[in-house]
């Protein structure tokens, strides 16, 4: 996507955050679609995964980390987490004046744009399938749609691994998706941020004929379109920088990283975070 840049600079960074490193997957699509802004991201590794915990949990955890990057004078936010998409983006919008963005809505808008039948999947943490967020936003769309969910709590492990192609992938994932091949979707939304890293054994598995939603790419669009729309782009012509930050030891995170961004990383930053009010 080539999008005209702002003529008034806007050189702060975009905020994203996630549980732990799989949002990584969306500050690499964002790198693609806008090669030169700035990127900071957050992972709360300390309190990884978010995909277990209740509602109000999640929604806690996702202010304290919007209040961090807000703090750190970004000019908007993603938030890379299907799990707190579903759960706490509503009051993030709400509580915070800055462009905050979620990954659900694009996602939904791809899958309806790219299935032939109206019959879709949607693969996730357990916390993301059972918030049905995915489902209201599809069905919010084309009410004639059929939405059929399953929650895979044994992916984001695999991937964090490393087993992106290991059998033992393939193995879980045949289990997860045999009852959603068996409903005869022809689209497959991989509802969680470490998912496209599985996307070529997910290819095996489904065959050719499903397409693949990957949140993070939908999402990452969606943002570059949102900014263009705020004159948010940055006039800056050089490549942007990403920097990290995380909650817990970083010891691993540039090898970590490497494997979900593509390339070589800056070491991550450890930080605390505040509480919020």
């Amino acid at each position: 996507m080539n999008l005209p840049l702002n003529p008034s600079p806007n050189s702060r960074p975009i905020g994203i955050f996630d549980s732990g490193v799989g949002g990584l997957t969306v500050a690499r699509q964002l790198r693609r679609v806008l090669p030169h802004e700035d990127l900071l991201y957050l992972g709360d590794t300390a309190r990884v995964p978010y995909g277990t915990k209740s509602p109000a949990t999640v929604v806690r955890f996702a202010c304290e980390d919007t209040g961090f990057l807000v703090g750190r004078d970004v000019k908007a936010v993603v938030v890379a987490c299907n799990t707190a998409s579903a759960w706490a983006l509503e009051e993030l919008q709400q509580r915070f004046t800055l462009p905050v963005f979620g990954v659900i809505l694009p996602g939904a808008a791809a899958a309806l744009r790219r299935t032939r039948t109206g019959r879709i999947g949607v693969i996730g943490t357990p916390a993301t399938i059972r918030s049905e967020a995915y489902t209201r936003a599809i069905l919010g769309q084309r009410a004639d749609a059929r939405v059929f969910a399953r929650a895979c709590p044994l992916l984001v492990p695999l991937v964090e691994e490393g087993w992106v192609n290991h059998r033992v992938s393939r193995l879980v994932l045949e289990e997860y998706l045999r009852p959603l091949l068996r409903q005869r979707i022809d689209t497959l939304v991989l509802g969680c941020t470490h998912y496209p890293l599985l996307k070529r054994v997910i290819r095996q598995v489904v065959g050719p004929d499903v397409a693949l939603i990957d949140s993070a790419e939908s999402c990452a669009r969606h943002v570059a379109e949102q900014l263009q729309l705020r004159t948010l782009l940055t006039a800056h012509r050089t490549a942007g920088e990403l920097r990290a930050c995380l909650t817990d030891e970083t010891t691993r995170f540039t090898q970590v990283a490497r494997r979900f961004l593509g390339e070589p990383v800056a070491p991550a930053e450890k930080v605390e975070l505040a509480g919020v009010d």
